[in-house]
């Protein structure tokens, strides 16, 4: 079969590894029918037909062919990495998810959500059945080892994706624990279990879990600090926040990517007036 391109794309991103080897199982349980409504001229990356190209080649100079071909392989790695951002999604989604041992309709669906606003409608299809065959792979290889699976692909997501993407990607999986109007136990410790093998502090799960709270505890614990910090322990809290958050840093991964980091910005930024509110600065 056909390897779906926007889950087979990412594999020029971030080649082979834990994530390559997973994505290798998936793809070969696929169509790449489906997909290929979802990935057009215009956000595939690809640079004309061969034909084209020679077209090209014969009416520019090499300087303007040379610059188009950059661009070419600039939209390229762009899609590249934005293939890489939501097929990592869907592996730890899968893992959040089943953290208290069932398939919440509404996580399922808050995934859902993500793959239409990302890729249309189109994908949503394709990415449940992703999802299911990941929850199947939790069944064949059983927790114990599934667990092992996933902390190596974070591993790989440590080392090919910078910080604040990082951070969004955290983001994305706790909107999925939170989606049922409830998170236990079990996936608060998936999830701060998934912040450190990609390299953040377990502290970030605890503030996110907070950032729609409109209370001034909720204030602090977005800030994560305490209601006995100083102002000037508060105000360095809140600029470590804005500059890791702020959602030019996740540009790259795609205008739908960089509203929700504008979202999770703007809650931070609320969260910071109620303490300035409260203490008067």
């Amino acid at each position: 079969m056909a390897a779906g391109k926007w889950i087979g794309g990412f594999i020029g991103w971030m080649a082979g590894g834990p994530l390559g080897a997973l994505a290798g199982y998936l793809i070969g349980t696929l169509f790449d029918s489906v997909l290929d409504g979802v990935n057009t001229p215009d956000n595939s990356g690809t640079w004309g037909t061969g034909s084209q190209r020679e077209e090209n080649w014969q009416q520019q100079s090499y300087q303007d062919y040379s610059q188009a071909y950059q661009q070419a392989y600039r939209q390229r790695q762009q899609q590249g990495q934005r293939n890489s951002f939501l097929f990592s999604l869907l592996v730890l989604s899968s893992y959040i998810i089943k953290a208290d041992g069932k398939a919440m309709h509404s996580e399922m669906e808050m995934v859902r959500q993500m793959l239409r606003q990302n890729f249309g409608s189109q994908a949503v299809y394709q990415g449940n059945e992703i999802l299911n065959k990941l929850f199947d792979e939790q069944k064949r290889e059983g927790w114990t080892q599934f667990k092992q699976t996933v902390r190596q692909c974070c591993g790989q997501i440590n080392q090919q994706m910078d910080y604040s993407q990082r951070l969004q990607l955290l983001n994305y999986l706790v909107m999925v624990a939170k989606a049922d109007g409830s998170v236990p136990q079990s996936e608060i410790t998936a999830l701060k279990e998934c912040a450190q093998w990609m390299g953040l502090r377990s502290s970030e799960v605890d503030s996110m879990l907070h950032l729609e709270g409109n209370t001034l505890e909720d204030a602090y614990k977005v800030l994560g600090v305490s209601q006995n910090a100083t102002d000037d322990e508060v105000k360095k809290a809140y600029r470590k926040l804005a500059l890791e958050h702020h959602p030019d840093k996740v540009a790259a991964l795609g205008e739908d990517v960089r509203k929700a980091a504008e979202k999770k910005f703007q809650e931070i930024n609320n969260a910071k007036e109620r303490i300035w509110k409260a203490r008067g600065l």
